[in-house]
């Protein structure tokens, strides 16, 4: 500021001096230094540039604040203004304490991609104009352009009194890892669970908010168990002991069904690589599908995927029936998980595109017999897909 004073003084006296020397000058020179009055306007929805959305009409919303007083504004859409009179111009106005005017205005939008503009005059002649582009799609499209696909897997490997294993960490931070990287699944995964830990994280699962093709997988890696008394088969925990005649360290099929099916996803896949895991369907149904599915092998990605997601999923897969499944060599994967990454890395064939159909022609290979089914609240023709991304 220093500088400026000396530079306006520095013109003024130079002038002074030609004067008086007969350089007479026959105007005079004015610095205004005084800073110019400002028009400042946030454009709260859309706050993006560019918006998708599957609504009809949205509101506007728009704050400014304008020094030298509002001469004119108005509200362009796809070229045609809804209104550019201030005053009275039937813009919806609304009281927000941050601005001296508040638009909350509604706007029908047409399919497809419509352009806003917003346009201030000040009474000094300032203007500021602000642009957004928004996309209406369809409803179904939008939930297909936003939906997720979630991974959460279970591993342990060291029990307190059960024997421990070699493989299951490794399994499930494997297929995790190709979910994540191949098939853009996020994924969490939970190692040497205590029963309350499956719980717990069970439950809160149940609580999260899902779009209509968001999907879950829910993979369990460890020891199981069988009752043949109850007729019940069973998860072990961490901390599940091994003389249990109530079973009441464990987590029983029938409580896992109950606590999966709640799980408000509306397309659930649960994997379990655990002995006894096919007593998890009481009647140990199997899947009897067999071959590739060429049903829609016509259609575009986004229509084929919508079709698999259409009715509601709850299905299973484990690594055997009512038997002992293997944990395989330290290091080298249980066989059933090997075949699982197998089928992962299989990126889904020419589509792109694994089904659960493919996923079980893949499976059926081990000698083990893997089973799969559906429960709960499962819909007939139904179906869990990975997509690579």
């Amino acid at each position: 500021m220093r500088g400026l004073i000396i530079f306006s003084f520095a013109i003024i006296f130079s002038v002074e001096l030609l004067a008086q020397e007969g350089e007479a000058t026959t105007g005079e020179i004015f610095l205004d230094f005084t800073p110019k009055k400002t028009i400042t306007v946030d454009w709260l929805y859309p706050s993006l540039n560019d918006t998708v959305t599957s609504d009809r009409e949205i509101n506007v919303k728009i704050g400014y604040n304008v020094e030298a007083g509002i001469k004119d504004i108005s509200l362009i859409l796809n070229g045609l203004p809804l209104s550019t009179d201030h005053r009275g111009s039937g813009f919806i106005m609304r009281y927000h304490p941050d601005y001296q005017e508040y638009i909350d205005h509604p706007i029908a939008l047409n399919e497809g991609v419509n352009q806003l503009k917003f346009a201030i005059r000040d009474e000094a002649g300032n203007v500021e104009v602000l642009e957004r582009t928004v996309t209406r799609v369809k409803a179904v499209d939008y939930a297909m352009a936003n939906r997720k696909d979630f991974a959460l897997l279970f591993a342990t490997d060291e029990y307190e009194e059960w024997g421990d294993l070699t493989n299951p960490i490794n399994d499930v931070q494997t297929i995790a890892s190709e979910l994540k990287e191949v098939y853009g699944f996020e994924t969490e995964i939970i190692t040497n669970n205590s029963r309350d830990e499956v719980i717990l994280k069970l439950r809160e699962y149940a609580t999260k908010q899902y779009n209509e093709y968001d999907q879950l997988l829910i993979f369990f890696a460890g020891h199981g168990q069988y009752d043949e008394i109850m007729g019940q088969g069973y998860i072990v925990n961490k901390d599940s002991k091994l003389t249990d005649p109530s079973r009441g360290t464990y987590i029983s099929h029938e409580s896992l069904r109950r606590q999966i099916d709640n799980i408000p996803t509306k397309h659930t896949l649960l994997v379990m690589d655990v002995c006894f895991g096919g007593t998890f369907d009481p009647k140990l149904a199997r899947d009897g599908s067999r071959g590739q599915d060429n049903l829609y092998s016509e259609l575009a990605t986004e229509e084929f995927i919508k079709r698999k997601l259409r009715y509601k999923t709850r299905k299973y897969i484990t690594s055997g029936g009512k038997n002992y499944v293997s944990d395989g060599r330290p290091g080298m994967h249980s066989p059933f998980a090997r075949q699982f990454i197998e089928a992962l890395r299989n990126y889904g064939g020419h589509d792109q595109i694994l089904t659960l159909q493919e996923l079980n022609i893949w499976l059926e290979k081990i000698p083990q017999e893997p089973r799969a089914g559906d429960f709960g609240s499962n819909e007939p023709g139904s179906d869990f897909v990975m997509v690579v991304k």
